[in-house]
């Protein structure tokens, strides 16, 4: 249950069930613009799935060069 000010809110604040939030992460060889050269990256994507699309969505949270 969510409080704030310590009163409670009228309705509680729950997750469905089977709500899943996790994180994925990939290595992939992607094209660096700038550097007009391919280069190994780390992909950091947060995974949930969305019930009222009956859905999973994957957001790309970071991303950085891997370092050799």
């Amino acid at each position: 249950m969510y409080t704030a000010d310590n009163q409670e809110v009228p309705f509680p604040v729950a997750f469905p069930m089977g709500f899943d939030v996790h994180w994925e992460t990939q290595k992939r060889v992607v094209w660096n613009e700038r550097e007009r050269a391919t280069e190994e990256q780390e992909l950091i994507y947060e995974v949930s799935w969305i019930c009222e699309l009956g859905s999973w969505r994957r957001f790309l949270k970071s991303r950085r060069k891997v370092q050799n």
